[in-house]
C-alpha cells in the first residue's frame, strides 16, 4: 500500500513538472508574439505598411493597407 502511495506521489510531482514545463513555454510563446505586435505597431506608425494575403480557402488574394500618423521620410 505504501509503494503505490509513493508512486502516485512520484506520478503527480512528474505531472506538476510537465504542466509547469507547459507553461514555461506558453509564456515565452506569448512574449514573442508580443514582441512581434509591439514591433508591428511601431513600424505602422513610422511609415505606411502593406501587406497581401492569399487565403487558404479559396484562394483569393487579400491586401491589407495600414497607415500610420507621422509622415514619410526621404
Amino acid at each position: 500500500m505504501a509503494q503505490k502511495t509513493g508512486a502516485k506521489a512520484k506520478e503527480e510531482e512528474v505531472s506538476l513538472e510537465q504542466i509547469k514545463k507547459r507553461l514555461d513555454n506558453l509564456d515565452q510563446r506569448l512574449d514573442a508574439i508580443d514582441t512581434m505586435v509591439t514591433t508591428l505597431a511601431e513600424m505602422m506608425m513610422k511609415r505606411p505598411l502593406s501587406m497581401t494575403i492569399t487565403c487558404p480557402n479559396c484562394g483569393r488574394i487579400i491586401e491589407l493597407a495600414m497607415v500610420g500618423n507621422e509622415k514619410m521620410m526621404r
